[in-house]
């Protein structure tokens, strides 16, 4: 087979496979010949081959064909080598440039958030936030972040053992008050830090969804509160939400409520 007809068979293949994972219940070889306009002698072979390797499974009593579990098991090896720090970093970089400002990436662990990325920005601003270091969910937009879309029960879990110490005049302390905070960060798609963990300094975190639609990080822009002002704060909200949603595409994550 020359080049230019195999690239051809090639490309017809992931025709049929992407036209036999839109039909739960399968397609048959006429339907897929009808749809990719190839004639059905061609589509058989094609599916036979794909059978053969496993990409495609036949049901021996309607005959119809649909994805094989060769896809699941490639799709787990993605999973297992997706790295967070290095699917995140592109868009990271995007809101320091963007910004200018402090940008965060962190992980959730034992009713705390670990910074495991810290961008500085090109914008003056001391932070005691670095990598590695711990930091509490409840006074942080980060930590709220995740902290809404965790279970109940591990919610307030975390509270009955972290409590809610007061880092500022600003830090919520009333437990009802919180878990109405809670509510609204789920309900908007983001959280705020409004001079709650450090004086002087506004941050607004959105969470980070993996494959099993899980919430297992948060990315955050923090400034100085002057810098921070109602008009820059509405335009961050979209864009936070949408490099939220992007990162968390990266990780395989599918919003099926949608």
């Amino acid at each position: 087979m020359d080049r230019e007809n195999m690239v051809k068979s090639v490309s017809r293949a992931l025709d049929i496979i992407h036209l036999v994972s839109l039909k739960k219940s399968g397609l048959g070889v006429t339907e897929i010949a009808n749809q990719i306009d190839i004639n059905k002698s061609s589509v058989y072979r094609i599916l036979s081959t794909l059978v053969k390797y496993g990409y495609i499974e036949q049901n021996n009593e309607t005959g119809r064909y649909k994805l094989g579990l060769k896809f699941i098991e490639i799709s787990s090896r993605l999973l297992e080598s997706i790295d967070l720090r290095e699917e995140a970093k592109p868009f990271l970089l995007e809101l320091e440039k963007e910004t200018n400002e402090v940008i965060h990436l962190v992980v959730y662990d034992q009713g705390e958030v670990v910074y495991i990325e810290k961008l500085e920005g090109t914008e003056i601003l001391r932070m005691h936030s670095r990598v590695g270091k711990r930091a509490p969910m409840h006074c942080t937009s980060v930590g709220k972040a995740i902290l809404a879309h965790l279970p109940t029960s591990v919610i307030l879990d975390i509270l009955e053992r972290k409590g809610l110490p007061k880092h500022t005049e600003n830090t919520i302390t009333n437990k009802d008050q919180f878990l109405k905070e809670l509510m609204l960060v789920k309900q908007n798609g983001f959280a705020l830090d409004l001079e709650e963990n450090e004086y002087g300094i506004t941050c607004i975190a959105v969470p980070i969804f993996d494959h099993l639609e899980k919430v297992i990080a948060a990315v955050s822009v923090s400034g100085p509160t002057m810098r921070m002002s109602g008009e820059r704060m509405e335009h961050l909200k979209l864009r936070m939400q949408q490099i939220g949603k992007q990162i968390s595409s990266r990780l395989g994550f599918v919003n099926t409520m949608q």
